[in-house]
């Protein structure tokens, strides 16, 4: 059954200031119930208190995050933490580990994208053979063009053994439909990250700057008014978003916002969860 749940990346925060049960606890307290684990450390306190989330709180763990090898960020990788990463997934009783992007240098050219999917695919095999099922995270570069050919699709046929975790507002960032999207691939998507997109409102010192005659800095501006938001807060059509993700049989549905804008993450996190609840959707809970 399909579960909505929380991306931790947007948690990381707190993890470092009260740890992972007691930042666990509170978005319980909201009624969230699953937690995908991205941005924070694999320590020995971290998988403990994880473990007792899962013990005490009910908390699913979704999946876990790694890359091919390390990237600057904190995360254990396939390259050079293999078996801890299977250890972990068995500890936690997690069968989903997911890389979150692209890696940085494999964007410089279609050659180097087709070495990252041959060899994730071959970790993919790997992991299966432990149990574990491995996902790739879309932005909105993978909706570039080769030859007429969408980057993601030439990714998802380069690496068969990969699953795909869908982002709804990268998709729509892509000049993609996010609910055609999730049709179309849905015998790959375990996982879809809900959030919103929101066109802001042009700042103040936009128009300071037209003033003085500063049209690069009035058009940067002019372009950068799209937004992250919470689920709800924005444009996207989440109704029928949800309804294709659970057709879909998606596993977990994770809310996510890469920036708050000066927002509370829990009141974020609370907004995201009231409007989900009043589009009818408290039973994914």
């Amino acid at each position: 059954m399909t579960k909505i749940g929380v991306q931790a990346m947007m948690l990381k925060d707190s993890f470092t200031e009260v740890g992972a049960f007691e930042t666990l606890k509170k978005i319980t307290d909201i009624g969230y119930h699953a937690v995908e684990i991205s941005q924070i450390p694999m320590t020995e306190a971290n998988v403990t208190e994880l473990e007792r989330s899962r013990d005490e709180l009910g908390m699913d763990i979704a999946s876990l995050s790694t890359g091919l090898r390390s990237i600057g960020m904190p995360m254990d990788t396939l390259t050079e933490d293999y078996d801890k990463i299977v250890a972990d997934c068995k500890r936690l009783d997690t069968t989903m580990v997911r890389i979150g992007m692209l890696p940085f240098d494999s964007m410089a050219s279609l050659e180097k994208v087709l070495a990252f999917a041959d060899e994730t695919n071959e970790y993919a095999k790997r992991l299966a053979d432990d149990g574990i099922r491995l996902y790739y995270h879309n932005h909105h570069i993978e909706f570039a063009k080769y030859d007429g050919k969408l980057l993601l699709d030439i990714i998802a046929e380069r690496a068969p053994q990969v699953g795909l975790e869908l982002d709804v507002h990268w998709i729509q960032r892509g000049g993609k439909d996010p609910v055609a999207t999730i049709r179309k691939y849905r015998d790959r998507v375990a996982m879809i990250h809900l959030k919103d997109y929101r066109i802001g409102q042009m700042p103040d010192d936009a128009f300071t700057s037209l003033e003085k005659g500063d049209f690069a800095a009035f058009m940067s501006a002019f372009t950068g008014v799209v937004q992250f938001a919470e689920v709800g807060e924005g444009n996207l059509e989440f109704g029928e978003i949800i309804d294709e993700a659970v057709a879909s049989d998606a596993e977990y549905l994770l809310v996510e916002q890469d920036d708050l804008y000066g927002r509370d993450v829990f009141d974020c996190l609370q907004t995201s969860y009231d409007n989900l609840v009043a589009l009818g959707r408290s039973d994914l809970f």
